[in-house]
């Protein structure tokens, strides 16, 4: 029998890895928290209503109904905050009933410690307020159990995607999660090869929790990449201090105790702020500027007769490679795929328009694409080429935290550029100081930051590297 060929065990990896990606449950998980809120105020209108016409004999009397309005935005407030809406109410319908009945009891004191204050109590009914809580709690308790039985049979009862990566450590048997051979998968925690990398970003993709179990030496590297990868990630036992540990999680039922080395740059309201930001500011510029990117279009056209669009392989969030779009700016027959010279001053490859549209920015304009697709965000670091070099070295051989860059989306802009940081990068300055820019971002992240990187970009849009 013949051998396998590398390239032929390669294709085999990348096939299985695509076989292992987990499905998206952050989305399942979105969506049944908004019904439950809505279905949780709608629960309290009938409620109150309903109260009401046993009370008074009236239904959804104005008194009632008054009530319940003003007592609902404290319970939402509450509830938001006490993990009424989170992922383990999804997981524990008790928990989530617990929870929900604190927030109904604290928004209730709070309502009529107010009233009391302001001498408006005689204004509500004791008796329909005090029924509409108790009706209010037996179908709010009554909706989590109905939450727990379609969770159960629509999505299995799994509410998160759990991942455990056996690397030669101690065993841990982890209910309810999938496992993986690091072997299995050539997943070597100390390569800087980007290929491995992008094995590895896919097999992350859509984990809840990742867990790896490897050899003590093995575990700061485990420990940087599951940092690199923008994921909630554990391992097995080691010094805090070595790790950069963040937390200590005690399994009883495994004896087993794992440190928490990373948990991802943006937490869920962080993450849903961004992309809406992402996604008012794609599909506001594509129609903006729809005029210009059509005579851009036609231009480019024009000249030469070639493709429009420069599809380009680069490295994004997890180190995951995706398919980067700018309008072509060099001659067909001389494209570089694979970044490894970059553009300089009076380079021959570059056509008329297509200078035109680099000095200006205008070739990066198709990457709101990339954003509405959701493989880039408005502001994020900028997405490098693969063959990409400073001082004739790839750009992680310069520093290691290159790849922690990637642990969110790659941007249309980003506060290395609004730094003047653009251009070539001939000197190995060149990479770091951009790095050092893009790390900061990172550690620093608010919506309003990227506010003001958009508006400041506007303002160096031409610039002298731009070519």
């Amino acid at each position: 029998m013949n051998r396998a060929t590398p390239k032929l065990l390669d294709a085999i990896r990348h096939q299985s890895v695509e076989s292992r990606v987990a499905p998206s449950l952050e989305r399942r998980r979105l969506r049944a928290y908004a019904t439950m809120l809505l279905v949780d105020g709608a629960l309290f209108h009938f409620c109150f209503a309903l109260a009401a016409l046993i009370w008074e004999g009236v239904w959804a009397q104005n008194r009632a109904m008054i009530t319940a309005q003003v007592m609902l935005p404290a319970f939402f407030t509450i509830a938001l905050y006490n993990g009424t809406y989170g992922v383990k109410a999804l997981d524990s319908w008790m928990f989530a009933s617990r929870k929900a009945l604190i927030a109904l009891a604290i928004s209730a004191a709070l309502i009529n410690f107010v009233g009391f204050y302001t001498k408006s109590n005689d204004e509500f009914s004791r008796g329909v307020t005090t029924l509409g809580l108790l009706l209010t709690a037996v179908l709010i308790v009554s909706l989590r159990r109905v939450v727990a039985i379609i969770i159960r049979a629509r999505w299995g009862g799994r509410v998160t995607n759990r991942l455990v990566i056996e690397d030669g450590g101690p065993s841990f048997v982890f209910e309810g999660a999938d496992r993986i051979s690091a072997a299995d998968y050539n997943l070597d925690p100390g390569s800087h090869d980007p290929f491995m990398l992008d094995r590895l970003g896919k097999l992350l993709h859509n984990q809840d929790q990742v867990v790896v179990s490897c050899p003590q030496e093995r575990r700061q590297d485990w420990a940087f990449l599951l940092k690199c990868s923008g994921v909630y990630g554990e391992i097995v036992s080691e010094p805090a201090h070595v790790l950069g540990a963040v937390g200590v999680h005690r399994y009883d039922e495994l004896d087993r105790t794992t440190l928490v080395v990373s948990t991802g740059p943006l937490g869920l309201r962080a993450r849903i702020l961004k992309r809406v930001f992402d996604v008012v500011v794609a599909l506001g510029g594509l129609i903006a500027l729809s005029p210009l990117l059509l005579v851009i279009a036609v231009l480019i056209k024009l000249e030469d007769g070639g493709p429009v669009l420069f599809i380009q392989r680069r490295l994004g969030r997890g180190n995951q490679f995706f398919d980067m779009f700018k309008f072509r700016s060099m001659r067909e027959e001389k494209l570089d795929h694979e970044g490894n010279r970059s553009a300089s001053r009076d380079d021959d490859r570059i056509t008329r328009i297509g200078a035109f549209i680099r000095r200006t920015s205008i070739d990066e304009l198709p990457q709101l694409l990339n954003v509405l697709k959701g493989d880039m965000s408005i502001v994020g670091p900028r997405p490098h080429a693969l063959g990409s070099r400073a001082n004739n070295k790839y750009f992680w051989d310069i520093d290691r935290q290159y790849w922690q860059r990637h642990c969110l989306k790659p941007g249309l802009t980003g506060l290395a550029q609004v730094r003047g940081h653009r251009g070539a990068t001939e000197h190995e300055k060149d990479l770091t100081d951009r790095l050092q820019s893009d790390l900061e971002y990172i550690a620093g992240w608010s919506l309003r930051r990227d506010i003001t990187i958009v508006v400041r970009t506007a303002m160096v849009l031409t610039h002298k590297n731009a070519f």
